[in-house]
């Protein structure tokens, strides 16, 4: 704006280009020389004058004066691409110019610090800041100014919309008042919205806190997995080095037995070939004096073949197919406890304790379930058993293990039956035993997995959440890490899939608790 009256005050609203020879009219306003004569010109005979910019009408041709605006267009080529608009002054200062420090919307005019001591305290005296446009703050319509607010039509109005204007009968307010009720009304909302800020930043801090957390905990358990496969790789191949040893070491053993064997035997076939040729030429000869005169000489080719080498041979013959096999039982007693040693190793890497034999607590059983003799099976029943009455013992058809779990990690499986419904999890010794609260889940003292009509959930303090997908077997492993306050089951049908996890800060003991309403639930061994 600061730019456009700069602009205008340097330019002639005729040819609208910067003053060339400026002049004035009495009416104050300015123009090229050459442009208002021809405009004057063009006005002769029409019975008067007037001014091509205010309209201001002269009977005599106006006389014109010579102004200097030099410095004024000379400003404009070297002002900068964002003039600075100067300074407000006093409207009542005429001697020198005083900045103002309030304008008065009634007065129209700009007060400096000591006009706005003696000016009019009337309320009708309206003061803003002196750069605020008047007539933003004027009725269009009746050129007033603006005091009241309609909440009609939530628009500012001026006294005479309220008295024959289109905001009669409105309900109206004042301004201050409306101005008032607004402010509180965007403070409030301001409250709202700084509160939503702060705990959306919050939600990300924690967010981005447990973005970091995973990607630790991933990083660890990466590292742990990986340290953990490179140890089972290496187990491995010294368990398989070991057994091809031990089979080298037979295959060995062996080849030298039959080599040794056959070295002697292909002696004793050399030797017996050799006999043999003799004696073919014995049996050629057709003298009988050289064939008797020559018995001497073949007499120990002509001895008995069977002897004594001959009986030692044919043992060590028979022991090599007979008792040097390879010891295939070895060979496989040999694996199963590298690989036995090897998985104790991965669970120990893993810090997963052996599965957990799990009993019941015939003392804690319900009226309405038969446990069996193993303590391993809980069964509805429909006849009541009429157990002893104790504080431990259940009101409806729930029990408790007969062993807790205060540290560590721990796991048990359990097999349920495809019909009837059924609770699993855990509890605190302390859970009520008696009323709906008993019930797991239903309390702040119990997590559970439950069946009810052939859909799957999981239940804390009265809330359940669904389980998100199809269940279709009926093996479940409970999961308990004591320490970090995790529970955790897993479905066991086809490859283990995580169903829940139950996060919370443990303060008691914790039992295994089971619940059965028309069939049965097993405890795996």
């Amino acid at each position: 704006m600061a730019s456009t009256d700069f602009k205008e005050e340097v330019n002639c609203s005729i040819c609208l280009n910067v003053y060339t020879d400026p002049v004035t009219l009495r009416c104050g306003h300015n123009f090229c020389r050459g442009c208002i004569a021809h405009e004057l010109d063009t006005q002769e005979g029409d019975g008067g004058y007037t001014c091509p910019k205010c309209g201001k009408r002269f009977h005599e041709r106006p006389t014109v004066q010579i102004i200097d605006l030099c410095n004024s267009a000379d400003c404009s080529f070297s002002a900068p691409s964002e003039y600075q608009a100067p300074s407000t002054f006093c409207t009542y200062c005429i001697h020198a110019p005083v900045p103002a420090v309030k304008s008065c919307l009634l007065c129209e005019a700009l007060l400096c610090e000591d006009h706005l001591k003696v000016h009019s305290k009337s309320s009708e005296h309206v003061l803003s800041d002196p750069n605020t446009s008047l007539e933003n703050r004027k009725c269009s319509t009746h050129k007033k100014i603006l005091e009241y607010y309609c909440s009609k039509d939530c628009v500012c109005i001026c006294v005479s919309c309220i008295a024959f204007g289109e905001h009669r009968g409105h309900v109206v307010e004042p301004l201050n008042m409306a101005f008032q009720k607004k402010t509180e009304r965007l403070r409030y909302f301001l409250e709202k919205l700084t509160s939503k800020k702060k705990r959306a930043e919050k939600k990300v801090r924690n967010l981005q806190k447990r973005r970091a957390d995973v990607q630790e905990k991933a990083s660890g358990m990466t590292k742990r997995v990986a340290v953990l496969f490179r140890d089972i790789r290496e187990q491995l191949d010294l368990l398989e080095k070991r057994v091809l040893n031990e089979i080298a070491s037979w295959e060995q053993q062996v080849n030298l037995s039959v080599s040794e064997l056959i070295r002697q035997l292909e002696m004793k076939k050399d030797e017996l070939s050799r006999k043999m040729r003799n004696i073919e030429e014995l049996c050629d000869m057709t003298d009988p004096v050289s064939v008797l005169q020559g018995r001497e000489f073949f007499k120990e080719d002509l001895c008995d073949p069977h002897d004594v080498e001959d009986e030692a041979r044919e043992r060590d013959y028979k022991k090599i197919y007979e008792a040097d096999d390879l010891d295939e039982g070895l060979i496989t007693v040999t694996l199963h406890a590298g690989l036995a040693d090897i998985m104790t190793g991965v669970k120990r890497g893993i810090y997963v304790s052996e599965s957990l034999d799990i009993l019941l607590d015939l003392n804690t059983a319900g009226n309405y379930v038969t446990i069996s003799g193993d303590l391993k099976t809980l069964s509805w029943s429909e006849v009541n058993q009429y157990r002893p009455e104790t504080p431990e013992r259940f009101q409806y058809c729930q029990v408790i293990s007969s062993r807790c779990f205060s540290s560590g990690r721990h796991y048990w499986e359990v097999e349920t039956s495809e019909s009837g419904d059924w609770m699993i999890g855990v509890c605190y010794p302390s859970i009520d035993k008696k009323g709906v609260q008993s019930y797991i889940g239903n309390n702040n003292k119990s997590w559970g997995l439950c069946k009810f009509n052939n859909e799957y959930s999981v239940i804390h303090a009265s809330e359940v959440s669904q389980i998100p997908y199809c269940v279709s077997c009926q093996s479940f492993r409970i999961y308990l890490d004591y320490e970090a306050g995790q529970l955790s089951f897993y479905e066991l049908q086809g490859p283990i899939r995580h169903l829940h996890t139950f996060t919370a800060s443990f303060t008691e003991p914790l039992y295994a608790v089971f619940y059965v309403w028309g069939d049965w639930v097993r405890i795996q061994s």
